[in-house]
């Protein structure tokens, strides 16, 4: 364990761990990762006090160590959870930040044979490298949350693992997959037909330091394609489209949807899994340039309908440059947890 700050608004640390179950994956992505842990204040000043913690999911093209990166404007998330211990509105937890990062851009928090496993990563075994190494509370006092891909992440790990987390905060999560993915799907096809298929687009995005919007717009899909229609044997994945009048490949759509947690909503034994959380909080801007406002309003809609507890909130932004909002949800998550 390797520390990395020590203050008065608490400490980081990063811990390497080498995964089981990330090892070999087809990306040749690395199998040792790095995971960055914030301890607030109190940590070294007990020895037998024990915390509750947070999970922090990165967005798409994210990686857990970004969200402690200094800006002179937006504060890293360990300075603004100091800012907000002592003002005295969150409590203390222990915050963590796992690194899912692969070279497609992001792994979705899924299990993927093509991309790896990073569902069984979060949960065998980065949650039990936690327990072992801090003084944590255990079951019942850990949360989940995170914006868009952690979001959607947040939501999705909530449904299956109610027993694993018990509070969710999704900042405009990959939700109605219609809206926040479907347009994207012409520029994904355009893209990829100039540089002349995925293999050659790849070369070319990972030959330059610089990378555009409209080639993270291709990149972007073609995650989403490895996360959500990899081939069964892992030697490729499908996307949802094919021919050049674009036409929707209805049985890899189908695939895609049933991770959409609007979806997944539909089950019983997940709407019971967030009906168990002590604090369910969703978010989005009005502007959000992948729709996902309407995403979260839909998903709140059908919360409500099934008399299911939750904080949903909009606000008048767009999609980037959000990370005000945390100082919204870290104290509501803390404060459930604690």
């Amino acid at each position: 364990m390797e520390e990395l700050s020590n203050s008065g608004e608490g400490r980081n640390v990063c811990l390497r761990l080498n995964s089981q179950v990330l090892s070999g994956n087809r990306l040749n992505d690395p199998a040792t990762r790095e995971v960055w842990v914030w301890l607030p204040p109190s940590y070294g000043k007990t020895t037998n006090r024990r915390y509750s913690v947070l999970y922090y999911l990165a967005g798409f093209t994210g990686r857990g160590k970004m969200a402690l990166n200094d800006h002179p404007w937006s504060p890293g998330m360990d300075r603004r959870m100091g800012r907000l211990l002592q003002a005295g509105i969150a409590k203390e937890a222990i915050l963590v930040f796992p690194d899912c990062f692969t070279r497609l851009g992001g792994s979705q928090y899924v299990n993927s044979s093509y991309m790896g496993f990073y569902e069984d990563y979060l949960v065998q075994e980065v949650v039990p490298l936690i327990d072992r190494e801090f003084r944590t509370k255990g079951d019942g006092y850990r949360g989940v949350f995170g914006k868009s891909s952690g979001g959607f992440g947040a939501l999705r790990l909530g449904m299956k693992y109610p027993g694993l987390f018990s509070a969710v905060a999704s900042h405009a999560g990959d939700v109605s997959f219609d809206l926040c993915y479907l347009p994207d799907f012409p520029k994904a096809a355009r893209g990829l037909k100039r540089a002349g298929g995925f293999k050659k687009f790849m070369d070319q995005f990972e030959s330059k330091e610089k990378k555009t919007g409209d080639q993270i717009h291709v990149l972007n899909i073609c995650a989403m394609s490895a996360a959500y229609s990899p081939l069964e044997d892992g030697s490729g994945f499908q996307f949802p489209f094919r021919g050049d009048g674009l036409e929707l490949d209805e049985e890899v759509w189908a695939k895609w949807i049933s991770f959409d947690p609007l979806e997944m909503l539909k089950l019983e034994k997940n709407r019971i899994a967030l009906k168990s959380m002590k604090v369910l909080f969703l978010d989005a801007g009005t502007n959000d340039e992948w729709n996902l406002d309407f995403g979260a309003h839909r998903f709140s809609k059908v919360l409500s309908s099934h008399g299911i507890d939750h904080i949903h909130e909009e606000f008048e932004d767009g999609h980037m440059g959000t990370s005000y909002r945390f100082d919204r949800s870290l104290p509501l998550l803390t404060r459930a947890l604690t």
